[in-house]
């Protein structure tokens, strides 16, 4: 039984969007597995705090991903 686990800054992804991202996923193993493996296959999103994740030795925020993505701090 397959389990998927992906980790995310809090607040980076809507609801919607982590709905996508698990049914892709899913979909995803189920190519590489088989259709009988559906509905045993287990995907979870990890939230990570802000503060709590960094990448080349600096912290990153929600801000800071919308920003690489092209959005503005509304999003």
């Amino acid at each position: 039984m397959p389990l998927v686990t992906v980790d995310v800054i809090k607040d980076v992804f809507t609801q919607e969007q982590k709905a996508e991202i698990i049914a892709k996923l899913t979909d995803a193993m189920v190519e590489l597995e088989g259709e009988a493996l559906r509905p045993v296959t287990w995907v979870r999103i990890m939230e990570v705090e802000q503060g709590d994740w960094g990448i080349g030795g600096q912290l990153l925020g929600a801000k800071d991903v919308h920003a690489m993505q092209g959005q503005s701090d509304a999003a």
